[in-house]
């Protein structure tokens, strides 16, 4: 898989549209911040199937991408790609279980999208971000890779515990 593949193919599993109020932001210390998308992408799974006529592959079973220091496993990922003129990778889509993380910071979810072009991943459906001992919990997660900004959104009322809203963890520095 040549280095524009892979970098498609990062950069699709971490964007999605993202509607509602900004539940939190994150500092720009964030370890994700400034991700280098044009890094080369290692992918590995159980299995592939190339689907050409649609211009889709789909990666399968125990599904590690790396790029740059930024791990994301999933069981399923699909890479939809244009042909024309070689392969430009345009989104990819994880699911069954996702996990991205990167130095201290995870971010788990029940799916993911990565818009190479946008350099965002959103995760969706049970989201968790840690960074270090601090916890935020919600339904939707953005994040820019770019600038490291981590945007999380509650959801709508009566879809999980947290009643539609964010909810938070963070560890205080003891005071003596």
């Amino acid at each position: 898989m040549s280095n524009m593949h892979a970098k498609s193919i990062i950069a699709a599993l971490l964007l999605a549209a993202a509607t509602g109020a900004s539940a939190f932001k994150q500092d720009t210390n964030s370890a994700l911040a400034g991700h280098d998308i044009s890094a080369p992408v290692e992918v590995a799974a159980d299995r592939i199937e190339v689907q050409d006529r649609d211009d889709r592959a789909l990666f399968v079973g125990n599904v590690v991408v790396q790029q740059a220091g930024l791990t994301l496993r999933t069981a399923r990922l699909r890479i939809a790609y244009a042909s024309q003129g070689g392969i430009d990778i345009q989104r990819l889509d994880a699911s069954g279980g996702v996990t991205v993380s990167s130095g201290a910071e995870t971010a788990r979810g029940d799916y993911a999208v990565y818009d190479l072009d946008g350099g965002i991943i959103t995760l969706v459906g049970d989201v968790e971000l840690r960074q270090g001992r601090n916890e935020l919990r919600g339904s939707r997660l953005t994040i820019d890779l770019d600038s490291g900004r981590a945007v999380i959104d509650g959801g709508p009322r009566g879809v999980d515990q947290r009643g539609g809203r964010v909810t938070g963890r963070f560890t205080v520095p003891d005071r003596n």
